[in-house]
Order: structure tokens, then C-alpha cells, then sequence
């Protein structure tokens, strides 16, 4: 394992404990195979002057939910030293007192939360303590043998603590175990089936003990050829397969999931092991891990239903054989997936949460494969993983409801979606929760679709291979579709129909109608397996209320509703929603720019305003006006319409 200190950087901050603190902490949050997403923590031991004058000792601890590749001085909690000391020595501490305690001991009532593990931070007499959760330190302890090959590394040179869960239970394991121990005969703690302390009183010898235990494990592995024993594989694609499984799981657990499919070499190699059945299923890497993991994964077959329900039914029978009666179940869906021939699967509400899962499962195959290189795969025994699953602290987050936008977790595709009533409704699923995928040919969507839950792609809606391609990619990046928005068009230049030249009327009905129509076609077969699917077209006042010299785009946009009506009557059977939306004068689009604006007024003889609000409500109708009623179309307001088509005019008087 590469040691990252460089003595230049670290120079500048030689005087400020908390500020090298910060600077070490982010050397080991940078090495995912030391620290995943939020785990570990980091401290230091200082003083501080209160309002007295009066000196205090202070532990700078990570604050609880700080990740360590990002943290800041702000990120560490102030808690007096003291305090937690006397912690230590109590005979007995919920973890929700512990809670408690810890806060009221800060001297920061701002700062985050202390992580759970500063009183064991306390115990240790140094100044700077280092806490991470090593991958390849934790396999060796995931064994059979694992004391025996802890010892066999490191000789004398560190002390090993049993298995503890976290919190005051492992502070009082750690203060029993050392209370008479002389602290200058160890570089550092292995705490079983958990990770790894190291300490120093100076921040660059604490760190680079860490990367030495590390690499003492790392090394071990690899004299044993088990760093290189990991299996791989070429992948296989069925998207439709994969729609399935976010939909069975999605109902599992009771609301919209993502999936996250990681179809490398290393996780088919994983997935197509003989035996992945038996060593995928013993147990989480960490009991830390199995917060965000569940304890096992679920193993795809053939029958991809009947395999959630029944990981459904043995999940719930794993919380029988361990409650006591007093717990609530968490619910009974998977969190990642075993999928042969195809890869890994990663679930969750929020694509961050999915990624996270995604990580944790792809650092824990290949513990997994390193461990059976050297032993054997041995996690910990189920009521430790349970105890961890429904740790109190655990308990009392269900007690407060999760406050999650309209449509967290659905997947919705947006056609048109660059600039104008397309791009507005994107951006109102995007804040209501939905991840996005927006299509246009405009090169710009690239600059404005740039997140990973708000992506695009550059494509002429008339090619069909293209669009097929953005739809599959869809599926592929975030697990199945529930939303289509077909808003892509163009208006046609104004003709009356005896001028009307053989292209302009072609490519008026190709954009406005066709593409619609092989879009839905495309779309269906995923749409079929979406959660509460909801298709909206955005059609046009023009279909209800025709204007001369507009037949091109009046007859397209007609055809286009006839499509959504006889669509809403096919689709109705899968619970599929087809709705229609006819907006009218929406000026705020690239369409309308001011010299057209301007010469539009004074052919009605009207002021601009006067031009924009010439409707009965007297009202001016943005872009934003339509994608809000496209939002409740696919949203539980219209959960029993279909086939509906609304005017957003402000009251035209040739539509009422």
C-alpha cells in the first residue's frame, strides 16, 4: 500500500494539530481499500482555552456521517477528554445514553455529532489515533485461523481485541484489555471481524503505522497467491431481465429502487464461482457494512421472482430466530445481488445510496475470494451481524419517518429536453427525486445534463437506432424506466396548405408524429416493468383549437394525441398511464425570440405583454406551468387517469 505522506505538505501545518489532523485523515479517505464511503475515524488529542481562561483538554473526533476523504476542521467534534475518559470506566451505557453524553460534553454545540467510537479514542494515550476498516486486514481476521495469522504477521507488535459490537460494548472490551498494558510495546490494535487502531503522538507516525499494518496484510496475501486469485469473466445483457429485478425488488421493499449493475470482469468471475451460492451468503465483511448491505445478497436464478420472494421469506425468518420481541422489522428487499453470467447489483432509493452498496459489495467479493485463497471465508456468527442490523441506535431512525421527494427512486426520460418545456420538466422530476435521462439534439444538453442522476444524451430523435441505444442506456445506468416524456418537435414554418412544399410537411409528420410513435414502441417492453409508469406526450393547443397555415404542424400534433389515445387503451392492461398535455403560447422557449415577440404584438396591435397574457386568465404560461402539470401526470394525482389531455392556455377562447 503506497504511503501518501509528502513532507511539504504537511510542513505548513506543522502548528496546527487539528489542521494536520484534517490532512491526514484525508490521506487515508483517498484509499478506498482503508476507508468506504463514511467509514473509519480519525482524532486528535489538544487543549483548548475556555471563556474562563481556564484551560481544557479536547478530543477532536470525525463527526458522525463525515466521510474522511473530504473532511475539514469543521467535519471533527470537540468533546471534553475528560468526560469520556469516566466513560470508559462505567459498568453499564446504552448507546443512546452514550449519545447524549458525548453531546453534551462538546464545546461546539454546531459541530457534527462525535463518531461512536470516541471513547475509545479517549482509552488510547496518544494524541493522534487512526481507526480504518482495511481490506485485506479484515479478511485475514474473516478466517477460521484469523488470530493465528494475525500473530503469525506481526509478531508481539500488536494487540488483538475480540470482536465487539461498536460503541460503549467495544470501548469497555478495549478498556478491559489494556487498563494494565504497556502502551510503547504495540504499533497499534486489530480489532476481529472489524479493522484496525494505530497511534502515535506524532499525526505522520500514527498514519504511516496504519499503511504498514496494511501492508503487512497485503503482502501476506499475495505470498499466498491469493491476490491474484480472483475469478473473471466475460458479461452477459438482458436489460429486460434487469427491469424485472428493480421491479420485484422496488415492491419488496415497498418503494422505487435503482439498481446499479456492475457487469466488470472481476464481479462475473464472481458471479459464475461454483460455490458463489454458499461463500456469497455467509455473512458481511464488517458487521459496519451490514447497515447498508442487509447480511446476505440475494442469488439470481431463472425464476426472478419467486427468488426475491423467497429471499423475502428467509429474510423474515432470520429476524424471527433472533428478535425479542421488542424490534420492528426492517423491510424484507435485498440490497445487492448475485446476477451469474451477468455481474453484480447494487439497490437502493437514492443513486448515492445505490453506489454505495455497489462499493461495499465489490470490495467484499474480493475479501472473499482472498480469504478462501488462505483458509477459508468465515464472517461472524448471525446474532453478531443481527445485533449490528438492529443496533438501537439503528432502531430509533424508524421512529422518524423518511421525508423522501414525490418521485424518489423512479427513472424518467425526457425527449426535447436541451431548452424549453423539456428541460423544465427534467429539472422538476429531477427535484422531486427521479433520476433523469434527457435526449436532444442540441450539443448544449451535454453542458446542462452533467450529473450522474441528471445525465443526457446528444441524439436526432428520428433515428431510431440512436433513440433505441439513449433508452437501453437508461436501463442499463439506473435499472428499468417509469417515466417517457415525449415532448421532442418542431414547428413548422407558417403555410397554407396549397403552398405547402413536400419536405417541410415530411418533417413536420417524421419529428412530431413518427418519432413519437417508434419512441413509445421502444420504450413499452420497459415501461412494462416501471413502477406506476407514466408516459406524457406534450402535444398542442393546435389539436383542439387548429389556426390556418399551421397544417403541418396542426395535423402531426393531432396525429401524435390520436397515438397517445390509442395508446392509453393498449397500455392500460400493464398499468401503464398515457396522458396528454396542449400547452399554448409558452414563450419562454428559443422559439420565441424578442424581434418575433415584438412583431407578433404589433400584428394583433398589443404590447408584448398584452401579447403574452391574451388569454382569459390574463396570465403568461412558462415553460415551468407545463412541466408542473406534466409532474402530477406522473405522479399520484393522475394514479387513475389515463387518456386525459389538459390545456395549459390560461383559457383560450377557441379551445373552451
Amino acid at each position: 500500500m503506497k504511503n501518501l505522506w509528502n513532507d511539504g505538505d504537511a510542513r505548513s501545518l506543522a502548528d496546527d494539530p487539528l489542521k494536520l489532523r484534517v490532512y491526514t485523515s484525508r490521506l487515508l479517505g483517498r484509499n478506498p481499500d482503508l476507508v468506504l464511503h463514511g467509514g473509519g475515524n480519525t482524532s486528535v488529542k489538544t487543549e483548548i482555552t475556555d471563556v474562563f481562561n481556564e484551560t481544557v483538554e479536547i478530543l477532536y473526533i470525525k463527526g458522525s456521517g463525515q466521510d474522511l476523504e473530504t473532511i475539514d476542521s469543521a467535519g471533527f467534534a470537540p468533546v471534553r477528554l475528560e468526560v469520556l475518559q469516566r466513560m470508559s470506566q462505567l459498568d453499564h451505557l446504552t448507546d443512546t445514553d452514550l449519545v447524549k453524553i458525548q453531546r453534551s460534553a462538546m464545546t461546539d454545540n454546531t459541530a457534527p455529532d462525535p463518531s461512536l467510537e470516541a471513547v475509545v479514542h479517549a482509552i488510547i494515550p496518544y494524541k493522534y489515533v487512526d481507526h480504518t476498516h482495511a481490506d485485506a486486514v479484515v479478511t485475514l481476521t474473516d478466517n477460521p485461523n484469523g488470530e493465528q495469522l494475525v500473530h503469525e504477521i506481526y509478531d508481539e507488535r500488536i494487540l488483538i481485541i475480540p470482536y465487539s459490537k461498536a460503541g460503549f460494548s467495544l470501548a469497555q472490551t478495549i478498556f478491559h484489555n489494556t487498563c494494565k498494558f504497556d502502551w510503547n510495546k504495540i504499533d497499534g490494535l486489530i480489532l476481529m471481524n472489524h479493522g484496525v487502531f494505530t497511534f502515535a503522538d506524532d499525526a505522520q507516525t500514527s498514519y504511516e503505522r496504519m499503511i504498514q499494518i496494511a501492508s503487512l496484510a497485503e503482502n501476506y496475501l499475495n505470498s499466498k497467491g491469493a491476490i491474484n486469485a480472483i475469478a473473471k469473466a466475460r458479461p452477459e445483457e438482458d436489460l429486460h431481465a434487469l427491469a424485472e429485478i428493480r421491479h420485484h425488488v422496488s415492491l419488496s421493499k415497498g418503494a422505487a429502487m435503482l439498481v446499479r449493475l456492475n457487469n466488470s470482469a472481476e464481479a462475473c468471475g464472481f458471479a459464475d464461482l461454483p460455490n458463489v451460492s454458499s461463500i456469497a451468503t455467509r455473512g458481511a465483511m464488517t458487521p459496519d457494512h451490514v447497515i447498508r448491505t442487509k447480511p446476505t445478497p440475494v442469488i439470481f436464478a431463472k425464476d426472478i421472482a419467486r427468488n426475491i420472494s423467497e429471499y423475502a421469506t428467509s429474510y423474515s425468518t432470520y429476524f424471527d430466530r433472533n428478535t425479542d420481541g421488542s424490534l420492528t422489522k426492517l423491510d424484507p428487499a435485498p440490497r445487492w445481488g448475485v446476477w451469474p453470467r451477468h455481474g453484480m447489483l447494487a439497490f437502493g432509493r437514492t443513486l448515492k445510496e445505490t453506489d454505495v452498496v455497489a462499493d461495499i459489495a465489490s470490495h467484499t467479493i474480493r475479501a472473499i475470494q482472498w480469504g478462501e485463497a488462505i483458509g477459508g471465508w468465515q464472517a461472524l456468527p448471525e446474532k453478531n451481524i443481527f445485533a449490528m442490523e438492529y443496533w438501537e441506535l439503528q432502531q430509533a431512525k424508524l421512529l422518524k419517518k423518511e421525508d423522501y421527494p414525490l418521485l424518489q427512486g423512479k427513472i424518467a426520460l425526457v425527449t426535447g429536453a436541451a431548452s424549453g418545456i423539456g428541460l423544465a420538466c427534467a429539472k422538476i422530476l429531477h427535484a422531486q427525486g427521479a433520476v433523469v435521462m434527457g435526449l436532444d439534439i442540441d450539443p448544449e444538453l451535454s453542458e446542462r445534463f452533467n450529473q450522474q442522476d441528471f445525465t443526457g444524451a446528444v441524439c436526432d430523435i428520428n433515428d431510431e437506432s440512436a433513440v433505441q441505444n439513449a433508452i437501453d442506456q437508461t436501463v442499463r445506468l439506473f435499472g428499468g424506466l417509469d417515466i417517457l416524456i415525449s415532448n421532442a418537435g418542431l414547428f413548422s414554418g407558417s403555410l397554407k396548405i396549397e403552398d405547402m412544399d413536400a419536405q417541410t410537411w415530411d418533417r413536420s409528420i417524421e419529428i412530431n408524429l413518427t418519432s413519437h410513435q417508434r419512441l413509445l414502441k421502444a420504450s413499452i417492453p420497459y415501461l412494462r416493468h416501471g413502477l406506476e409508469p407514466a408516459v406524457v406526450f406534450i402535444a398542442s393547443k393546435n389539436v383542439p383549437a387548429p389556426g390556418p397555415g399551421a397544417s403541418a404542424y396542426s395535423v402531426a400534433k393531432a396525429g401524435m394525441t390520436q397515438l397517445a389515445r390509442i395508446a392509453a387503451m393498449e397500455l392500460g392492461r400493464d398499468g401503464i398511464r398515457v396522458n396528454i398535455v396542449h400547452p399554448n403560447a409558452v414563450y419562454d422557449t428559443a422559439l420565441w425570440t424578442p424581434d418575433i415577440l415584438n412583431k407578433r404584438a404589433q400584428h394583433y396591435g398589443l404590447t408584448v405583454e398584452q401579447y403574452k397574457t391574451n388569454n382569459f386568465l390574463k396570465t403568461e404560461v412558462t415553460s415551468a406551468d407545463v412541466a408542473a402539470l406534466v409532474l402530477a401526470m406522473t405522479g399520484p394525482a393522475f394514479a387513475k387517469t389515463t387518456g386525459a389531455q389538459v390545456p395549459v392556455d390560461g383559457g383560450n377562447d377557441r379551445v373552451i
